[in-house]
């Protein structure tokens, strides 16, 4: 070897160690880098959110609403399900006796015309001579929703229409699984039920189960029919039908609006099977319900275009009306022929908006709510840009409701965050779902929008599949990491909602979701967490911050202003997502301030667990859950610890209305 070689190889050798060096030194700072963040709060760089800007999403999808938010707790209480096809599906009623008691069959013998199908039980047993009826009697019993979920002290409300040439003795009971345990019964007589009668009896529960079912039974030979079975507890929510418990998970979001009924509900497979407005209105007994045959399920639809917009209202929440532009996923109406499509439409906003003594109006004021609904926002369809009908069918809805509610938003189904939209619309729908590495990087998709013209409606995001399973850590923290990206392009994103936001944990049509449920239970996944740390930017200051030497990439933060209505005060709120697997620490520098921020006062909200992929359950439904300190030394230049995998928020005093109504450390309680 040469000296000029042996020179050479030194050289390769000094630069390679240096090179390891620098990769183990990167290493290091990986591993406890110190990242800097600077705020600026001065009103020069502050801008207003959107109030609206974090809302929620209903979809009846996995019993969401049937068995779910809607109390009722007959399931098929019509026998429609099927529709009118003779012999019609009953289940999940089933049956009390043997083929020597009891033969139970269908007809299209109801009272009601747009639900024909009547259940007939015909007796063979009687409680005398020779075939004499097993003990209780025989007939048919309701599960439910997979259990009915009964409470000792608990009224419930029985309604059902029945009809015999006989004389009527039935015994009603709510009973557990088996049967055997009554928890509330009474006895029907009529002496004469030759038409069709109404039933109308009021249960007590005596026991709690939450695996009970209704039975119907009699020991009289004859033939009974019954029809529009319903089984609702008294305490709903103001008495309005919804479940209090689930309806309590929505309204701890102070969500202010309420996007519904879809999603692909809206759509329907086929458009035989998408949701009409008009049929689910009126009196309960006369809805058909229909086939969600997107999701697979019947839906009675008790929870119908009314009680909807009676939600918004419940929850102080705007309702989003999705419709139907005569587009499913498997059929189109040609725009030569949309405008009965159209004019249904505009029906259906003058049920919601209309006089009382109009002739939408009117019948919204006969289902008890004279006054209109405050309904601002519509979508013409969903997920349907790109199908050949859906841009004649959006300009003929459009033109149509601009022109009869010059003041209501429509909201296009085609994306413009990339380019301008080709068409008019006062926002522009986007769905964003995918892994977690995806959903956080694309914190950044709004930086570079269109800053004028439509605004986005981000109405269904999520992180799907592996790393979100039931629902992860992970992926709330990828969503959190999205959402503060919508924060700090606010100005250019009018909402954003969470999807799917309910699951009956006994029918997973789609998963993962917000709030998972059974007859009797329910917690929040991550995700549903996660969007608590939220809610307080609606309406809120968003101030400029930025990052420096954020090396990985794995962390994004959030500065905003909020008043607290608890205690009156004014708190500056800084949130950050550490996305990385290594500890930070955050030097947190504020400007612009003046003397307004306390030394006291200040509060840590953390969400994060021992290992990413932790979920919530039933036995353990807050082990990934918003936790909360008194945070100390508190200064305009701090530094703070962000641990791996975390969503951190700290809430600074800023005006202090009574300094004594801020918690002591002792008593501190999380509110969530």
């Amino acid at each position: 070897m040469d000296s000029s070689r042996y020179i050479c190889c030194i050289i390769l050798l000094v630069l390679f160690g240096i090179s390891i060096q620098y990769q183990c030194s990167a290493s290091g700072i990986d591993a406890n880098q110190t990242v800097l963040l600077f705020v600026n709060a001065s009103g020069a760089s502050a801008k207003k959110i959107p109030d609206t800007l974090f809302g929620i999403f209903f979809e009846e999808i996995n019993h969401a609403g049937s068995g779910g938010l809607w109390a009722e707790l007959v399931r098929n209480r019509g026998f429609e399900s099927g529709g009118s096809f003779m012999p019609s599906i009953i289940e999940p009623w089933a049956i009390i006796g043997n083929d020597s008691s009891v033969i139970v069959s269908t007809d299209l013998s109801s009272c009601f015309d747009r639900n024909k199908v009547a259940l007939r039980v015909e007796v063979l047993c009687d409680n005398g001579g020779a075939n004499i009826c097993p003990d209780g009697g025989v007939g048919v019993y309701n599960p439910g929703f997979w259990g009915m979920n009964i409470e000792q002290g608990k009224r419930y409300k029985l309604v059902f229409y029945v009809r015999s040439e006989e004389p009527i003795n039935l015994s009603v009971a709510l009973t557990g699984s088996n049967g055997l345990n009554k928890l509330a019964t009474t006895t029907v007589v009529a002496a004469n039920a030759s038409d069709w009668t109404k039933v109308l009896v009021l249960l007590e529960a005596e026991g709690t189960d939450s695996n009970s079912r209704l039975e119907l039974r009699s020991t009289t030979k004859g033939v009974i029919w019954f029809d529009q079975v319903s089984l609702m507890p008294l305490d709903t929510y103001n008495g309005h039908g919804f479940r209090k418990d689930l309806f309590g998970m929505l309204k701890d979001l102070k969500p202010p609006f309420i996007r519904f009924p879809g999603g692909c509900f809206v759509e329907g497979a086929d458009l035989r099977n998408a949701f009409r407005w008009k049929e689910t209105i009126g009196p309960w007994e006369e809805r058909p319900g229909h086939y969600g045959d997107v999701w697979g399920y019947w839906t009675d639809d008790g929870l119908g275009h009314f009680e909807f917009l009676q939600l918004a209202e419940d929850l102080g929440a705007l309702p989003v009306w999705v419709f139907n532009n005569g587009i499913s996923h498997n059929n189109q109406v040609d725009t030569s022929s949309i405008l009965p499509f159209v004019q249904d439409i505009l029906e259906g906003l003058e049920f919601a908006r209309g006089a009382p003594n109009s002739r939408w109006g009117s019948v919204r004021a006969s289902m008890g709510h004279p006054e209109p609904f405050d309904l601002r926002y519509v979508a013409i369809g969903n997920e349907d840009c790109g199908k050949p009908h859906y841009p004649g069918n959006y300009l003929k809805f459009y033109s149509a409701v601009k022109e009869a509610y010059p003041d209501i938003k429509i909201i296009s189904n085609c994306d413009g965050s990339s380019k301008a939209l080709d068409h008019p619309a006062d926002l522009y729908d986007f769905h964003i779902y995918s892994s977690a590495s995806f959903v956080f990087s694309s914190a950044s998709h709004f930086n570079g929008a269109p800053r004028s013209g439509p605004k986005a409606f981000i109405s269904e995001y999520a992180v799907t599949g592996g790393d979100a399973r039931d629902g992860t850590l992970l992926a709330a923290l990828a969503e959190a990491g999205f959402l503060i990206g919508v924060e700090k392009n606010s100005d250019v994103i009018e909402m954003a909602s969470y999807a799917p936001l309910f699951v009956n944990n006994n029918d997973r049509r789609w998963t993962p979701d917000a709030i998972v449920f059974t007859s009797s239970q329910v917690y929040g996944t991550p995700s549903y967490w996660m969007q608590h740390l939220f809610k307080e930017s609606n309406g809120a200051t968003l101030l400029s911050s930025t990052l420096q030497a954020n090396t990985s990439n794995s962390l994004i933060a959030s500065a905003i202003t909020w008043r607290n209505e608890t205690d009156n005060n004014e708190y500056l709120r800084i949130k950050v997502v550490n996305f990385g697997n290594s500890t930070v620490t955050l030097n947190i520098s504020i400007s612009g301030l003046e003397n307004s921020l306390q030394s006291s006062g200040a509060i840590k909200t953390i969400l994060t667990s021992s290992n990413v992929m932790d979920e919530n359950s039933f036995t353990d439904p807050k082990k990934v859950s918003p936790v909360k300190t008194m945070l100390t030394k508190v200064s305009k230049n701090m530094d703070v610890v962000l641990l791996p995998y975390s969503l951190t928020s700290y809430d600074l005093l800023l005006k202090s209305i009574s300094i004594n109504t801020v918690t002591a450390a002792s008593n501190l309680e999380s509110s969530f």
